[in-house]
């Protein structure tokens, strides 16, 4: 799979808007669901940190 399609049914997901048949198809086409949890961790990451980021710059 893709970088991008990965990132993009992570991203669905992590919101919760992934649709039934996209997953369906992500763990058809999917060997291994390792791609999608190290891209929900960095996304995670991601998140976190900019919500950091934010409120540092809220409160200086």
């Amino acid at each position: 799979m893709s970088f991008w399609r990965v990132f993009s049914s992570t991203v669905a997901a992590f919101f919760g808007v992934q649709t039934e048949d996209n997953r369906q198809r992500d763990f058809q086409q999917s060997n291994s669901p390792l791609p999608f949890i190290f891209m929900g961790i960095a996304l995670a990451i991601i998140m976190i940190l900019s919500l950091i980021f934010i409120v540092n710059q809220v409160l200086a």
